[in-house]
């Protein structure tokens, strides 16, 4: 059992829950609970090591996960409820974690349906959209500058399996550009715009989500090709960024299966 905090790798996982810059480097982030290594293994994403703690087993399902990273040859160390609590990035540790590759997934070739994250900064509302863009079928998510770090450990938690199964691209602007060549790019805007039931979404497009303060940026603005906005009869100013981008792919996901 490993006990202490200078172990090698137990530092190596408090840094890469706390550094973005050493998640890049190394190319690895830390994914916390039974669900999410259970995301990673059906995915096929290799797994560095496993910590768990005593007790874990009991439970069918978390038994039945270590059993599978066994016949792997996944290392599985066991570590103290101290060393668990140190390296975990929640107040309650699930009792397992695994340092995992990040997943860098191909989109298809051309692309008919991409989301463009522009200034979102709450992580939990990425980890959101993220889950709802992969339940939506989206084929890329571009993450324009001024959005939250993709691989932080609140939005692999939000995301719940999405970096498994989502292409995911961290990109400057003049790089969203030229992904975007070919396709509509509508700009979520509160209050401005074409009701989001009257845009065309059969077309191949891109649609463009920013964050609740600030919006979205100028380069967005000016790289979009029309306005979409969401009515809302209540005189609510605006709606959390998570829920308006659920409204708009929901809605692109009901034509196509209409026009289908």
């Amino acid at each position: 059992m490993i006990t202490s905090l200078s172990n090698e790798r137990v530092k190596r996982v408090r840094l890469l829950q706390a550094q973005r810059r050493a998640r890049l480097r190394q190319g690895r982030f830390v994914i916390e609970g039974v669900r999410l290594i259970e995301e990673a293994v059906l995915a096929g994403t290799p797994l560095e090591f496993v910590f768990y703690v005593r007790g874990i087993e009991e439970e069918g399902r978390a038994r039945a996960l270590l059993a599978t990273l066994r016949e792997r040859g996944v290392p599985l160390l066991e570590v103290s409820d101290a060393v668990m609590r140190a390296c975990s990035d929640t107040e309650t540790p699930q009792g397992i974690l695994a340092v995992a590759e990040i997943p860098r997934l191909s989109p298809p070739s051309p692309l008919a349906f991409v989301l463009v994250m522009d200034q979102l900064r709450d992580p939990g509302n990425l980890g959101t959209i993220l889950r709802t863009a992969a339940a939506a079928g989206v084929e890329l998510v571009l993450l324009a500058p001024g959005t939250v770090d993709v691989t932080s450990p609140k939005v692999v938690r939000s995301g719940m399996g999405a970096h498994f199964r989502l292409p995911l691209r961290q990109q400057g602007w003049a790089e969203i550009a030229a992904t975007l060549s070919g396709l509509d790019i509508w700009l979520a805007e509160a209050g401005e715009g074409q009701p989001y039931w009257q845009v065309n979404w059969c077309r191949p497009v891109a649609l463009v989500v920013g964050g609740e303060a600030e919006g979205t940026s100028p380069e967005a603005a000016a790289l979009a090709t029309g306005r979409v906005t969401i009515p809302m009869p209540g005189g609510v100013e605006s709606l959390n960024a998570a829920v308006a981008a659920g409204v708009l792919l929901f809605e692109i996901v009901r034509q196509r299966a209409q026009r289908a």
